[in-house]
């Protein structure tokens, strides 16, 4: 464990030294760490021991995931979405049900041994894009300003809104599977965990904001401190939900957005420490994904999984995305631009784990087929992303000249 910690530790170190370079370069950072795990996994140098890292690898993915969707929510300008409210409440509204609908069709047409509900699971676990992985378009001044808004703010908000979704076909899932289960009981547990984790994440933000003014107010808080207020609040939100049955992500999602709203201009001072935090934590989830994962899920992939990866990469996602557009008044290549930048990545990853602790049947199948899109995903994105921001921009330039 210790050997695996140093390795992470000084790789993250090493890394940090030249980040500013590498996100200038084609590859990004996930790719960088996906492929020094492979390298030092079983099928390389082997450090890292798959069986000893599976429990520590879902422990890291699932606090990274709280506290990500903490920081989107929370970072979500209210001002900003009143402004360009446009492109991403069609993708939100239209654009991710058609996603869904269209990868749990194309996962009943390609494998049989899919139920019509586990199919809805690998729909939907394969519609939450990663706003972390689209930093580079999202960050890139090239691109028009709505363009790269409606991007930040529909990969904010739809990991979120895809955990009711996701946990309502799990139930669907399990409930007809199991003897002694029913669907109705199933998605009454489920209405349950959604309605335990709002009220422990709007809960503990509303205390935790009121907290924090009044400590401030009267000078209790130092700096170094302050910058913890985020990552503490983020994780107690996700794990007093879990402990009490609920959904943490859920808890953190919505935490989040109180929170953000509550802070208001001074929002982005007091997450910078926790987005800094949160990175480095993902990134040395993709480490140990490319080690663990990907090195030991390379022998049972099939062709049929890399169409259905290919597929949802491409028509599953950008189709819905072009036709909720439509009359929106942006360009076909905008569109298109809209569409190919959904990248998938973390929550994805983390809702396979989730589906696989609930017993659904065919849950290691579905997360074969999870990872080999988050790794297609990866690449495709990683190293289109620099290249169409530029040429995308370029355009755009021309057009107004």
């Amino acid at each position: 464990m210790y050997t695996e910690l140093a390795v992470l530790a000084l790789f993250v170190f090493c890394y940090s030294l030249i980040a500013g370079r590498i996100e200038r370069a084609a590859a990004s950072g996930p790719i960088v760490f996906v492929v020094a795990g492979l390298f030092m996994g079983p099928l390389g140098l082997g450090w890292f021991d798959g069986d000893s890292t599976h429990v520590e690898l879902r422990v890291l993915a699932d606090l990274t995931l709280a506290l990500v969707l903490f920081i989107d929510a929370a970072n979500a300008d209210f001002r900003v979405l009143k402004q360009q409210y446009r492109i991403p409440l069609r993708m939100l509204l239209l654009g991710l049900p058609g996603a869904i609908f269209l990868g749990t069709i194309a996962a009943s047409f390609l494998f049989d041994s899919l139920s019509i509900y586990e199919a809805a699971i690998l729909g939907t676990i394969l519609a939450a894009t990663d706003a972390a992985l689209g930093k580079a378009v999202i960050s890139n001044k090239a691109v028009p300003v709505q363009i790269r808004e409606g991007l930040n703010i529909e990969s904010g908000f739809n990991d979120g809104l895809c955990v009711p979704i996701l946990f309502v076909f799990i139930a669907m899932a399990v409930g007809t599977s199991s003897e002694g289960s029913s669907s109705m009981l199933a998605l009454t547990l489920v209405a349950e965990e959604l309605g335990i984790g709002l009220a422990v994440g709007l809960g503990l933000a509303a205390i935790g904001t009121r907290l924090f003014k009044w400590c401030h107010n009267r000078g209790w808080v130092t700096d170094v401190w302050k910058q913890m207020t985020v990552v503490g609040l983020a994780i107690a939100c996700f794990a007093l939900a879990q402990s009490l049955h609920g959904s943490g992500y859920i808890a953190a999602f919505s935490g989040g957005l109180l929170f953000g709203y509550k802070s208001k201009q001074s929002t982005h001072k007091l997450i910078l420490a926790a987005e800094g935090i949160g990175e480095t934590m993902a990134l040395m989830t993709w480490m140990l994904f490319g080690s663990i994962v990907i090195g030991q899920s390379i022998e049972y992939l099939t062709w049929e999984m890399l169409g259905y990866a290919l597929l949802s990469l491409t028509v599953v996602r950008m189709l819905p995305i072009y036709l909720s557009l439509a009359g929106s008044g942006e360009s076909t290549s905008a569109k298109l631009f809209l569409g190919w930048f959904g990248p998938r990545g973390l929550a994805s990853i983390v809702f396979a784990i989730i589906v696989i602790n609930k017993g659904v049947p065919q849950a290691k199948f579905v997360a074969m087929v999870v990872v080999l899109t988050v790794f297609l995903s990866l690449v495709a994105h990683g190293i289109s992303a620099n290249p169409l921001a530029k040429l995308f921009g370029d355009k755009t330039d021309a057009k107004k000249k």
